[in-house]
């Protein structure tokens, strides 16, 4: 019985030992495994260059020939045509408020006609109010955009709009004798304004704009074609040119001139020239005042100088919203890829084994990422789009047949773990 009694005891003692041995070493894999994770999310790159450089455009000084109370007629990069008003002149104030009371007259009876004639439409009712509504809407952007002097038309229009609504709603039997009597005094007021204010012209057809900064005849595109790096390093404001009436801007082209490495420049003619047979173009990124992508084309290259030489980019687009622009940073975007970003270290190559339809077998090896799908890992086949510093770009490479593979924003990567295989199970102990 005595040995019957140990030999238990010491069998007991073993499973024991070996129980805990188990547990213990379960314990030791479950802490000591280096299982880190980290959440898949859709990225873009883009292959670029920084510039710093001028705008350039094909310029006319307006005589500076006011002598007098200056009126714009003109909005900024607003279109005139050839012999078209650009601005008026008054004499003195009393003309210039003058002529600000023919305005309102002229507004009034419009309004009046526009009542009599929509008196019982229904119709026009109707369409004005949708007019009012637009015009809300636009006055409210262009305060947001802290457009101020867009603001200010969109604000007359609308308070010309409401009045003409206001009339629709006045009983009106004969409007005629209040019409002919606003166009007593409109005359009267015409005649006295006349000889008194001077209108200046539009000397050719073109974009106009207010601001002359003294490069108009400094930077021009015809000055670009031989200009060295240190010629545009150079370049100074003429500050002999000014003008208070502005400036035409002719032509549909604009030019940004940057100097860079000659290398970068050779190679991005290059590409601009294979881009533009395929009917793309490059991307200029001006750092501020535009927020819009630009396309550009690579119009030429100046002499280098010191392994340097003088980019000139030619755009045909936007023109009216470059008006103000000259002295710029911008990017110059030419490739780039988009992708879902996964880090380097959680890209790994397994090895399948691929069965043709004549029934013989091959195997292949497939990139691809271990994902955490419930609690097992399961691997997704992706294509390498993108190699940068320490990420990857991927996209989704699995069969059509299986669209559980497939890699997704969102996903729980593994990106270290031990002893991994195609539906082991995992703890979610370390996501990064």
């Amino acid at each position: 019985m005595k040995n019957n009694s140990l030999g238990m005891k010491l069998l007991m003692a073993a499973v024991t030992l070996a129980v805990l041995a188990y547990f213990g070493m379960q314990g030791y894999r479950y802490f000591a495994d280096p299982l880190t994770t980290t959440l898949a999310y859709n990225y873009q790159v883009e292959d670029s260059i920084d510039l710093s450089g001028y705008v350039v455009r094909q310029e006319q000084v307006l005589a500076d020939d006011s002598g007098g109370l200056l009126r714009l007629r003109r909005e900024e990069g607003e279109r005139v045509s050839n012999g078209g008003v650009v601005a008026s002149v008054y004499a003195d104030q009393a003309s210039l408020d003058r002529q600000t009371e023919i305005g309102a007259l002229e507004t009034r009876i419009e309004q009046l006609q526009y009542a009599q004639d929509a008196a019982g439409s229904s119709e026009i009712s109707m369409k004005l109010d949708t007019q009012i509504m637009q015009n809300v809407l636009e006055y409210r952007r262009c305060l947001a955009a802290d457009r101020l002097a867009k603001a200010e038309t969109c604000g007359g229009q609308l308070r010309a709009l409401v009045l003409k609504r206001d009339y629709t709603y006045t009983e009106n039997e004969d409007l005629s004798g209040q019409i002919g009597e606003l166009q007593a005094q409109l005359k009267e007021l015409k005649a006295r304004a006349a000889g008194s204010v001077r209108t200046i012209w539009s000397p050719a057809s073109g974009l106009y704009s207010a601001v002359v900064d003294g490069y108009e005849n400094v930077l021009t595109p015809e000055s670009l074609t031989d200009m060295t790096p240190s010629q545009l390093s150079a370049v100074r404001a003429d500050s002999a040119v000014s003008s208070s009436v502005g400036k035409l801007i002719l032509g549909d082209s604009w030019y940004y001139a940057a100097s860079m490495p000659a290398a970068d420049a050779e190679e991005l003619k290059e590409t601009s020239d294979t881009l533009q047979k395929a009917g793309k173009s490059l991307i200029l990124r001006f750092a501020k005042s535009v927020e819009r992508d630009l396309p550009v084309t690579v119009s030429y290259l100046g002499p280098e100088e010191d392994g340097r030489r003088v980019a000139v980019f030619e755009g045909k687009t936007y023109l009216p919203q470059l008006t103000l622009l000259r002295q710029q940073s911008a990017q110059i975007i030419w490739g780039g890829a988009e992708g879902i970003r996964v880090p380097k270290e959680a890209l790994r190559v397994d090895t399948r084994t691929v069965e043709h339809e004549d029934g013989t077998t091959e195997e292949t090896r497939v990139k691809g990422l271990y994902c955490i799908v419930g609690m097992e890992a399961r691997f997704k086949p992706v294509e390498v789009l993108y190699n940068g510093n320490g990420f990857l770009l991927v996209r989704a490479n699995a069969p059509e047949d299986r669209e559980n593979l497939r890699l997704r924003p969102g996903d729980e990567i593994i990106i270290t773990a031990n002893d991994l295989y195609d539906g082991k199970v995992v703890g979610q102990k370390n996501g990064n």
